[in-house]
């Protein structure tokens, strides 16, 4: 009798024991198993403009190897990659021409959109080119158009992901600052650089705040990019460009894979 019963406990331990690590090793499978499909869309940080290694099918849009976007996939190996974001994209642009591959099953969107909608590159040929006291004029009406336009328009774009893609976790990332300050570097004036980055800061809060307001998780590069700002000695930002003018004020693909890249791993 006691041996039966010594027989039916090992028994009964036995099975515990490999029900547990069967499901342990399910749980790990499952856990490294690849993620569902993966959306890109937004504007020229997104899509890789200043990275180089452009994909030729991608045309003007430029979109880049080295884009974060496209580091992630090919880390991640998601079980499809959607690659839509486009060079001087605005929120008009995506709702016209980038959501087609969103759907129910989609696991994981990103996105950076806004600056150009804000005036971007106006903004800086404006401060490059001109006076101190222009430059903070133009930038004070991008400031205004940040208040009382662009939420309007985010809303527009993140409701559409939210109704086509309900399912995706989506993230919103948002741009650098652009110059480091107190340093000796040849170029725009200490005035502007103050005034671009406090716009910079400016735009953030508010794509932030709509992005929160939908559940989206909103990516900071800031921090990553801190060091790294034109004037800093160890840039991964082009400033001026001449002989690639669209290269300027984008990030490098050190700015991409160190700047972008981190920020999206710890949010996706």
């Amino acid at each position: 009798m006691r041996r039966s019963r010594l027989v039916l406990f090992l028994g009964t331990l036995l099975l515990a024991v490999t029900t547990a690590l069967t499901g342990a090793a399910a749980a790990h499978a499952s856990s490294q198993a690849a993620p569902g499909p993966y959306v890109a869309l937004g504007d020229s940080y997104s899509s890789g403009v200043g990275a180089g290694s452009y994909i030729s099918s991608s045309g003007d849009c430029k979109r880049s190897t080295k884009a974060h976007p496209y580091l992630w996939a090919a880390a991640n190996s998601p079980s499809s990659f959607s690659f839509t974001a486009c060079s001087g994209a605005r929120t008009g642009d995506v709702l016209s021409g980038q959501l087609g591959p969103l759907s129910a099953s989609t696991a994981l969107v990103s996105i950076s959109i806004g600056g150009n909608d804000a005036g971007f590159a106006d903004v800086m040929t404006t401060c490059v080119l001109q006076s101190d006291s222009s430059c903070l004029s133009r930038i004070a009406t991008a400031r205004a158009f940040v208040d009382s336009t662009l939420p309007g328009r985010l809303d527009g774009v993140y409701t559409a992901i939210r109704d086509r893609a309900p399912n995706a976790r989506v993230v919103v990332l948002g741009y650098p600052r652009f110059y480091r300050l107190g340093a000796t570097c040849i170029g725009l004036s200490e005035t502007k650089r103050k005034a671009i980055n406090d716009a910079s800061d400016h735009l953030n809060t508010a794509i932030a705040q709509r992005s929160r307001a939908y559940g989206f998780t909103f990516g900071d590069v800031r921090t990553t990019f801190t060091g790294h700002e034109i004037c800093s000695g160890d840039s991964w930002l082009h400033s001026v460009d001449w002989l690639n003018i669209g290269n300027s004020y984008h990030p490098k693909a050190p700015g991409q894979s160190g700047g972008y890249l981190p920020v999206l791993n710890s949010a996706a």
